[in-house]
């Protein structure tokens, strides 16, 4: 619609004088012969209108008349069009003034009619066999034909609406992303646990506690929370592997709100930040990671050294030092070894690892867990990439219980939404809306979220 304006302001204005012809062949018979001259004139209109684009009439305009036009540009002038089943010609000629126009049409009436004359009069002694006259005009429109804003702006408007509807199925047709559950369902090849509405504030404040525990995204936890119960009543899923195909699809908030909201069910949960390659667990909850797993795992402190509580049921364990070779580390007898000691001591170990795509690290330690949760980013991850990562994860034998499509914006009745209900329901439960697990972890001063309890050197070893 803009390109149509700008046209619009950008065209000249043109002025159209038009004039019709008639052609009449004269007999002096009956009803036939008028019959014969009539098809013969009409025959004659259709040659009149290519006799009037032609350059003969325009050499004559040019010789006669001053106009400050060159032939060719009098004949782009002048259009010529007859009238179906009749014997009229209609002549419209357009020029940017209208004064021209108007002379030019008159010096077209005069022209036109000589040389249909001349031209008709060859070879017949008693006459032209087709005589040309004027029945109406030449009248000029003091209206510009050209441009026509209200056309051109609707026109604009009608292909700016068919554009935009052609993109949009275009960009349809060629988004292979996941968008819904039903399609991360049939992709992954596994239900989806839950769907994570996506949340403007979640980047600043990305746990659901405080004023987030009523939140539609931490309903959403909780349905994933009820979920696992049922994946599989004979074989309880204790140790769960959260990863994703690539970065940034929320799997590390995933793990934390996952652990949390377990922890808030009355659950003993250990968090295990297993990303030694980028962690992200202690900045989202305010611990101090120098030492955890990495070091553990090497001899170089003793695991419950560097386990750290977090509220109520819930303990940490970060990444701690970032190793050259984590793949080799967490594929290690000894990462096995502590993965069966920690399970067999808490009653849920959720372990977030590196994204499948990229490394390695996520597939060898989903081998060694109970279950596997793959997280996808709504409008994000395409449907190739959760392919591949759960080709991967089943390469390795790996046991993936769920899916969990993250950042899906809110649409209404798609599943795993919520209502909100809003704090002053859930006053009863904790001082200032907190969920009773994390109601009592102490606030360092500017977090928006519980900072955990410091772990004291003296203290020895933090058992559940």
């Amino acid at each position: 619609m803009i390109g149509a304006a700008l046209v619009t302001i950008q065209t000249a204005p043109r002025y159209a004088t038009t004039v019709t012809f008639f052609a009449n062949t004269p007999t002096r018979g009956g009803v036939g012969e008028a019959f014969q001259g009539n098809l013969l004139s009409q025959q004659r209109v259709k040659s009149y209108a290519d006799l009037l684009a032609g350059d003969r009439l325009a050499k004559m305009i040019d010789r006669r008349y001053e106009l400050g036009l060159s032939v060719p540009e009098i004949q782009a002038r002048i259009q010529a069009r007859p009238v179906p089943n009749t014997v009229l010609l209609r002549v419209t000629v357009t020029d940017g003034l209208p004064a021209r126009s108007a002379q030019l049409a008159s010096a077209v009436v005069t022209e036109f009619v000589a040389l249909v004359e001349a031209l008709e009069r060859v070879g017949q002694a008693d006459g032209p066999a087709v005589a040309v006259s004027v029945v109406d005009g030449p009248t000029l429109n003091p209206v510009p034909v050209s441009p026509r804003p209200l056309r051109n702006l609707g026109l604009g408007l009608l292909l700016g609406l068919l554009a935009g509807c052609a993109a949009a199925l275009l960009r349809e047709t060629l988004d292979t992303t996941v968008k819904s559950a039903e399609v991360l369902t049939k992709v992954a090849g596994v239900p989806v646990l839950g769907v994570i509405p996506l949340d403007a504030s979640a980047r600043k404040a990305p746990l659901i506690v405080a004023g987030k525990a009523n939140s539609a995204r931490a309903e959403a936890f909780r349905q994933i929370r009820t979920n696992l119960t049922f994946v599989d009543v004979d074989r309880p899923v204790r140790s769960i592997v959260v990863t994703s195909a690539h970065r940034d699809e929320g799997k590390s908030t995933t793990s934390c709100n996952l652990a949390i909201a377990l922890a808030t069910a009355g659950e003993k949960v250990l968090l295990i930040e297993a990303d030694l390659r980028r962690p992200r667990l202690g900045h989202y909850l305010g611990l101090e990671g120098a030492l955890g797993l990495s070091n553990a795992l090497a001899g170089q402190v003793d695991v419950d050294q560097v386990i750290q509580p977090w509220g109520h049921g819930l303990w940490v364990l970060l990444s701690g030092s970032l190793p050259p070779n984590p793949s080799e580390l967490l594929g290690s007898d000894a990462m096995r070894d502590l993965l069966d000691e920690l399970t067999a001591r808490y009653d849920r170990v959720v372990l977030d690892t590196p994204p499948l795509l990229p490394v390695t690290d996520g597939a060898v330690v989903a081998a060694r867990a109970d279950g596997v949760i793959l997280v996808a980013r709504s409008a994000r991850t395409t449907q190739e990439q959760v392919r591949k990562a759960a080709q991967s994860l089943n390469a390795v034998g790996a046991s993936v219980i769920g899916s969990v499509l993250s950042m899906q914006r809110p649409r209404p009745g798609e599943v795993g939404y919520y209502p909100y209900y809003g704090p002053e329901q859930n006053r009863t439960r904790s001082h200032r809306g907190l969920p009773p697990t994390v109601a009592h972890a102490p606030k360092r001063s500017g977090e928006e979220h519980p900072a955990p309890h410091e772990v004291a050197a003296s203290s020895g070893p933090v058992a559940p």
